[in-house]
């Protein structure tokens, strides 16, 4: 695989009230991305920051998407909270149909829904939750993608679906060998010139090595960096830069799925 069009997108919006998890500003973020993943108050975010991102999104061109995550303030969705399938399911309509009305206030649209945190990877490996999500997204916002891993178990069940997919290459992550990410509560300081190195080899090589040694390959249309990890605006800045600089347009995710349709 190789890519000279990709979307770059990052979390925003997740700071509650006074409370702020990032280093960087939403508007400082934003400038770098092509589709922004916004909280909707379960894991972070309020009303406030959540249209006040719409708004800022809006007017960078930045397409919008929402990111619902556990019922988990306090562990910033980053723990899994033990409920049976439809009441999550039912978490995340409520969050997305939040979010959309914000988009709609501002004359804009949801492009996609990307769960958030652990509420992702429990998705990723759930069959049984990936087909409820899905089911409740093709009846309530069948227009927008749903962003997810290539090895995901919503991934598949999307597509079979005939849901818009939209898979993504994590920056600042690590893979295993099984073509996952190794999922992390507390992320450690990463240099934002092998972070844009790593992402410019996988769009040009489709490869990515793993924590055991070993190159894979990566299929995605996104490339994610998340705004809590430390550095966030630098690492963003870098990626940004290194996929320009050798070629590699950024366009959200929804002009991605129109270019290979």
């Amino acid at each position: 695989m190789s890519r000279k069009t990709v979307d770059l997108n990052c979390d925003l919006g997740e700071n509650f009230g006074y409370w702020r998890i990032s280093e960087a500003t939403d508007e400082e973020l934003m400038d770098l991305i092509s589709s922004a993943n916004v909280a909707t108050g379960f894991h972070a975010g309020d009303p406030n920051l959540m249209d006040k991102v719409v708004k800022g999104a809006l007017e960078r061109g930045v397409a919008i998407g929402a990111h619902p995550g556990y019922r988990d303030l306090q562990g910033f969705g980053r723990r899994v909270i033990q409920a049976n399938p439809d009441e999550l399911v039912n978490d995340i309509v409520y969050q997305v149909g939040a979010l959309r009305e914000f988009a709609r206030r501002h004359g804009t649209k949801l492009q996609h829904v990307k769960p958030h945190g652990a509420l992702y990877m429990e998705a990723a490996r759930n069959a049984e939750l990936s087909k409820l999500l899905v089911e409740a997204l093709a009846r309530c916002s069948p227009e927008t993608a749903v962003f997810c891993m290539d090895v995901s178990e919503t991934y598949g069940i999307a597509k079979a679906a005939g849901l818009k997919t939209v898979r993504e290459f994590y920056a600042d992550r690590d893979y295993d060998n099984s073509g996952s990410i190794v999922f992390t509560r507390r992320m450690r300081a990463l240099k934002p010139e092998e972070v844009a190195e790593k992402c410019v080899r996988a769009c040009q090589e489709g490869k990515v090595r793993t924590v055991e040694g070993t190159d894979i390959d990566i299929t995605f249309e996104s490339i994610c960096f998340h705004s809590d990890t430390p550095g966030a605006l630098q690492i963003g800045t870098a990626v940004r830069k290194g996929l320009v600089d050798n070629g590699i347009h950024i366009l959200p995710a929804e002009d991605i799925l129109a270019e290979a349709a």
